[in-house]
């Protein structure tokens, strides 16, 4: 029955004891109806028709009562109250900001991820498990950025609630479409502006509520700003940042093949992860570093993340009901015309 409705797009009842009633009285219509007496000639009944070997029920009498026992049922569902419910995140606000901040140089090409049972990019990885983040986070009210960096640094998305438009520009992210090289300082303070909003940072002053989450696979080695200046802008902001690694590095794995490239198999590169600078950011601003080693540790890095950066929301999901009568109203006239047109016109009865 719950699996029927969800189908039609209801997802509650208003009145569910209601219900109850309604289809008790469905059930006493039906008893009565098959008790009652024909008005037609009862002829498999007759000691002729028994005799010819006719059957003792009428299934066209049959047929048309259940399809009204039907039509009665679904219109007992209406009777109670059949609503769809959209559940709307809190108002905007009332939980974090989040910043995440995802590597798109050309190391993230390397083809040493297990996505779904085929080996892909690590960037296939990141837009997965990032995606799938940033949607939860939004849908509990937080508001979340995105922040795309290779050579350069640049806003994918400005801070917003919707969680289906961030899902679709980590979507459009690519290897290599911020250049090959890795520009950690200028990801980092573009994060920085993009978590203040237009707040003005103040030396010192704590910013609750403001997160950056960076994630890479290489080491700082392009851009205008050190890393180091990156980190006190972060500091002196108040924003906390964790920072994640993925990737083993020391060894070299295969390259997902450019546009441009015509080689049939993968090239092997080598791409070490600073580890170590890393974890200085996370430490000097108040926040975690991670690693994950292996595709399958990516999951459990943002889900701890996750669990970390929490806030008491004084709100909670707004719900908005919408009639959902429609559906059942159409099935019951549905069997209704198929009763008519089966029992009252194709297979009718002699008087």
């Amino acid at each position: 029955m719950n699996a029927l409705l969800a189908e039609l797009g209801i997802e509650g009842l208003l009145h569910p004891a209601w219900l109850v009633a309604a289809l008790l009285g469905t059930l006493l219509a039906v008893v009565l109806a098959v008790r009652a007496q024909p008005t037609h000639a009862d002829w498999p009944n007759t000691p002729a028709a028994r005799a010819a070997g006719a059957r003792g029920r009428d299934p066209v009498r049959a047929l048309g009562l259940g399809l009204r026992a039907a039509a009665l049922a679904l219109l007992a569902v209406v009777f109670a109250g059949p609503v769809g419910v959209h559940r709307a995140p809190p108002e905007p606000g009332l939980g974090l900001d989040l910043v995440l901040v995802v590597d798109a140089s050309g190391s993230m090409r390397a083809l040493d991820a297990e996505v779904d049972g085929s080996w892909r990019t690590r960037l296939d990885l990141a837009r997965q498990v990032v995606a799938r983040f940033a949607e939860r986070r939004a849908q509990e009210g937080d508001r979340v950025a995105l922040v795309v960096f290779g050579e350069s640094a640049f806003t994918q998305s400005p801070l917003t609630s919707d969680g289906a438009l961030l899902a679709a520009a980590l979507e459009r992210v690519e290897p290599g479409m911020a250049g090959e090289a890795t520009a950690l300082g200028d990801a980092l303070a573009l994060a920085v502006k993009r978590a203040l909003g237009g707040e003005a940072a103040v030396p010192g002053h704590s910013a609750p509520g403001k997160v950056a989450v960076l994630l890479t696979d290489g080491r700082h080695n392009a851009g205008a700003l050190s890393l180091e200046s990156a980190t006190a802008l972060a500091v002196d902001a108040g924003l906390r940042v964790h920072t994640v690694a993925i990737g083993t590095g020391g060894e070299q794995v295969p390259m997902a093949p450019t546009q441009d490239s015509a080689a049939r198999v993968p090239r092997l590169e080598r791409h070490d992860v600073d580890t170590e600078t890393l974890n200085r950011v996370a430490s000097a601003s108040g926040g975690r570093f991670f690693h994950a080693r292996r595709s399958g540790d990516l999951d459990a890095v943002y889900a701890e993340i996750d669990s970390i950066e929490r806030v008491e929301r004084p709100l909670r999901s707004r719900e908005r009901h919408t009639d959902r009568p429609e559906p059942l109203l159409a099935l019951a006239g549905l069997c209704l015309l198929v009763e008519v047109t089966l029992v009252r016109s194709l297979w009718r009865r002699l008087p």
